[in-house]
């Protein structure tokens, strides 16, 4: 079948990237969901419920506690390096050194969430939402910040506050939350791990469809380990993500040969077809 002739390119290639995304999530589901963590259960094949049940554990005091028993001595041990990189950003480009955003967390209360300032202060703001390996916008150290995840450590603070726990599912922005949370997000988790190089893997994938394959590809994905954390977490799984986190142990999603299948219309053109006549203006 041929391609409708009244849709501009670029709104093809976006089709192509929502048709392929869907493709790719099937194949990523079967080849690296079951292997993502050891302390957590395979995932389900079946769609997920809009509003799965929560574990014990999620909404224990005791896991707050935990939080708390954490966060005090990390915040004591880890300020001096808090302090190294403040003066880092602050000395390497303009603007704020902490990056102020509303985000979503408990029964869906508003908070703001802490960073350090990772990108050039833009207070308009432009740009895709979504960042990848070689950002033009990234400091000279916003990049180096990111790999090594420095740029999270003022989350501690949220923690401290009751924004946050530690483990958990990370907060979305208020428009992206559909769900009322009845526990903590986290500034770690087990989506967080395995897409620790989402940077490096979103690297081959276009701008101009950036944002539209993170939205069909990587977020429902996530989503399916968020749910399952929200299910099945104890106090052993919550150990174990954090352990990992410190260590560094960073489960990596081998998808480059998947993400590179955006470029080529071939496999999803029929689909992509049917998609744009429903979808697209012409």
């Amino acid at each position: 079948m041929s391609a409708n002739p009244g849709i501009h390119p670029r709104q093809a290639e976006s089709c192509i990237a929502v048709a392929s995304g869907r493709d790719v999530l099937a194949r990523i589901s079967k080849r690296v969901l079951p292997q993502v963590h050891p302390a957590l259960v395979k995932l389900p094949t079946v769609q997920l419920p809009v509003e799965p049940a929560v574990s014990p554990w999620c909404v224990s005091p005791l896991k707050r506690l935990f939080d708390l028993a954490c966060v005090i001595p990390a915040l004591l041990l880890l300020s001096p390096i808090m302090l190294a990189v403040a003066v880092l950003v602050w000395l390497t480009s303009d603007g704020p050194i902490l990056f102020r955003q509303e985000r979503t967390g408990l029964h869906r209360r508003a908070f703001t969430i802490y960073k350090f300032r990772t990108m050039y202060h833009d207070p308009v703001g432009s740009g895709p939402c979504v960042t990848k390996t070689g950002d033009t916008r990234l400091t000279p150290i916003g990049g180096f910040l990111r790999k090594y995840k420095l740029d999270e450590f003022p989350q501690l603070y949220n923690v401290l506050r009751g924004d946050m726990s530690l483990v958990g599912p990370r907060p979305k922005l208020p428009q992206h939350e559909h769900l009322d949370m009845r526990y903590r997000p986290g500034v770690t988790g087990a989506a967080t791990l395995a897409f620790a190089n989402e940077e490096a893997i979103l690297h081959d994938v276009p701008n101009e469809i950036l944002e539209e394959f993170h939205i069909n590809v990587v977020s429902p994905i996530k989503k399916r380990l968020d749910h399952q954390y929200q299910e099945r977490a104890t106090f052993v799984s919550d150990f174990r993500l954090l352990v990992d986190t410190v260590l560094g142990r960073r489960i990596g999603l081998d998808i480059h040969d998947l993400v590179s299948g955006v470029r080529d219309p071939e496999p999803a053109g029929h689909v992509v077809t049917l998609w744009a006549a429903e979808h697209v203006s012409e």
